[in-house]
């Protein structure tokens, strides 16, 4: 099966990326390339492909693409970021997906008034969770279950206090563990006894490149470590800039199979 992801470079303005529930602190744009870099690198070498969408320089924030597109199946459901600022940034996204060659996604879009970021969308095994806080609204759920439900998934709402989105506090493993780091966590029950607390808040991030491997922060050792006792093969990047904007391993692309 391919493995094929989309990703955006880093503009020269990542240091002014919006920042709601951290304490703003200085971001080294240059560093946040190589780190970038090195994201993409990880992902090659796991037999990832990656499609770079357009840059959006004028955008700080365009850098964490999650955001910008919801996929499921067939269908991708281009977002409505709930930062006006970055509603520009999906357009570059929506063209990368129309000319993927041989991907045949169709397109919807979350419509206005409501608003929706990607990074509040949590998928697995036929569910959809989506985070309701401070970008996205509960219109946008009840479009996005019209959506989706055509193709068979089930969609939940999650509410969300402490971070910006529902994968900022918690990520799926590949056997469907919900692994969140418990102070950012609202209810835990969401997952019906699927949960695992981690001991770092960089620990609850994690994207699945197999059934069996893990791509997460470097910065997360003990929650490493558990993952491996676990069976899992981890790999790790450092991704200290984009955590000073509440970027994470899942803002960095958006993984499509096909």
């Amino acid at each position: 099966m391919r493995k094929l992801a989309l990703v955006r470079r880093p503009g020269p303005r990542v240091a002014e990326g919006i920042v709601t529930h951290l304490d703003r602190t200085p971001v080294d744009a240059d560093l946040a390339l190589v780190q970038w870099q090195g994201y993409v690198a990880a992902l090659h070498a796991e037999g990832w492909e990656t499609v770079e969408v357009e840059p959006a320089d004028d955008c700080p924030d365009a850098v964490f693409v999650e955001d910008t597109v919801v996929v499921y199946g067939d269908l991708a459901v281009v977002s409505r970021p709930g930062a006006p600022e970055r509603r520009p940034e999906t357009a570059g996204t929506e063209r990368a997906l129309r000319e993927l060659t041989g991907a045949g996604y169709r397109i919807a879009r979350i419509e206005a008034p409501d608003t929706l970021d990607g990074g509040d969308v949590l998928k697995h095994d036929g569910t959809v969770w989506v985070g309701l806080g401070g970008r996205t609204t509960p219109g946008a759920v009840d479009q996005l279950h019209d959506l989706l439900a055509p193709l068979g998934a089930r969609v939940v709402a999650v509410p969300l206090a402490a971070v910006l989105h529902l994968k900022s506090a918690v990520t799926a493993l590949p056997d469907g563990t919900v692994l969140g780091w418990d102070p950012v966590v609202d209810d835990a029950a969401v997952w019906d006894g699927h949960y695992l607390s981690v001991p770092e808040e960089p620990g609850a991030h994690v994207v699945c490149l197999d059934e069996s491997t893990v791509l997460m922060s470097s910065a997360a050792p003990r929650t490493r470590a558990l993952l491996e006792e676990r069976g899992l093969r981890v790999v790790t990047v450092d991704l200290s800039e984009m955590e000073k904007l509440e970027g994470c391993v899942t803002c960095l692309s958006v993984r499509l199979r096909g």
